[in-house]
């Protein structure tokens, strides 16, 4: 199946959909440092440059479009300016959509997204993704083309191209991933696919992880962690273990994540044999950032509009002490396989990190999407030309006076 991946970044969800079985024939990311960091992994068609200066005409049949529309609009670290945010970069998803027509497409976006502050442009964005034909007119108010939307979507009549559109926001940790990072994914499918889908069911739980804790003790043993060392983590986090086992599987901690590499503060020898794994000095915490305990699944690492946020992507040990996450680290976190190479210097990596989908978390989703598609057939079609209204809906397209 054939894929094209919008807003690449660093590659975390296109890897992740590549590992569920797509095949990539376009790969769009206009930074430098990261369209290296692709080049560096991975043989793809990548395409440096503006998104929207990207024309799709000549790819062919696309089975889905993935990506990451820039999130600083929506960020709850950003300055929250939404539709007014000239990096909105929604607008070019939709347009990819409406041009290339896919079988499906998955976009994930930060929770900030769901805010109550942005609740109407969210709506904005589901029923442009849902309605691709129906365009904005030349210089016309996206209020008023939610509108227009909105009176296209409770008319029933729908015999252009449109998709059935799901979201959900998503828990890593609660599909294996080692770390809390909440994003919000917009899965569409083709309608003529008359497909049936739901986001896949979580496989790991928090009371999981307690019950292996602190009920049999299987946690810390596997780790060879003394009683007396679970006492200072007990201190640290707290202890208690829930009424009942789950029936899912404990969520992953920073000490899973992390176990097999060495500690680059204590063993600097070791750790540099490791591409990517250096102590990076300066750590610091300050009130409400104070880093990722280490018997817990890791805080969600920011890419910081600043550079490296201080107090977020650090480790803290039961003993209170800190350090930062070595790149390594971090792309462990991210579910980045360890011969994954990133380049620029340490805070721009950490920014490409930062700013990824975890790549368990993109397969997972990509898989299920892939699974859903097999089962309409390999090949996928546009429903009509692209850019093209379909029959019955020309005389409405040419009064909104579409922009090209």
């Amino acid at each position: 199946m054939r894929s094209v991946e919008l807003f690449a970044g660093a590659g975390g969800l296109g890897l992740g959909v590549s590992r569920a079985g797509f095949e990539p024939a376009a790969v769009v990311e206009w930074d430098r440092w990261a369209c290296d960091t692709l080049a560096e992994n991975k043989p793809w068609p990548i395409h440096r440059g503006d998104v929207r200066e990207f024309g799709y005409g000549d790819l062919g049949a696309i089975d889905l479009i993935s990506g990451g529309p820039p999130c600083q609009p929506f960020s709850l670290g950003g300055k929250h300016n939404a539709y007014l945010d000239r990096r909105d970069m929604f607008p070019e998803a939709v347009r990819a959509v409406r041009e290339l027509q896919p079988r499906a497409f998955v976009f994930e976006n930060v929770k900030g997204l769901t805010r109550a502050a942005f609740r109407n442009y969210f709506e904005y964005i589901r029923l442009q993704l849902r309605h691709p034909m129906v365009r904005p007119a030349t210089d016309e108010p996206w209020a008023d083309h939610l509108a227009r939307l909105e009176r296209h979507e409770t008319s029933g009549a729908h015999d252009d191209l449109h998709y059935n559109v799901v979201v959900r926001l998503l828990n890593a940790a609660n599909h294996g991933v080692p770390q809390r990072r909440e994003r919000v994914f917009i899965v569409g499918l083709r309608s003529d696919l008359n497909a049936e889908w739901s986001f896949p069911e979580e496989t790991h739980s928090a009371e999981a992880l307690l019950w292996d804790q602190w009920a049999t003790g299987e946690y810390f043993e596997r780790h060879g962690v003394t009683k007396r060392q679970r006492q200072a983590v007990a201190n640290d986090i707290g202890g208690k273990a829930p009424r009942e086992r789950s029936d899912l599987l404990p969520w992953l901690t920073v000490r899973d994540a992390l176990a097999d590499l060495p500690d680059p503060e204590f063993h600097p020898n070791l750790a540099t044999r490791i591409p990517d794994h250096r102590m990076i000095p300066g750590a610091r915490s300050y009130p409400g950032h104070t880093g990722s305990p280490l018997d817990q699944p890791a805080k969600t690492l920011k890419a910081g509009v600043h550079g490296v946020p201080g107090g977020e992507n650090m480790l803290r040990r039961p003993d209170g002490s800190i350090r930062y996450f070595s790149v390594r680290e971090s792309a462990r976190l991210q579910t980045f396989p360890d011969d994954f190479l990133f380049h620029g210097a340490w805070g721009e990596t950490m920014r490409q990190l930062g700013n990824a989908v975890p790549v368990r978390l993109a397969e997972i989703v990509a898989r299920s999407v892939r699974d859903q598609l097999q089962l309409g057939g390999e090949a996928g079609s546009p429903i009509q030309s692209p850019g093209k209204a379909a029959p019955g809906r020309k005389r409405r397209q040419r009064a909104a006076s579409p922009r090209h």
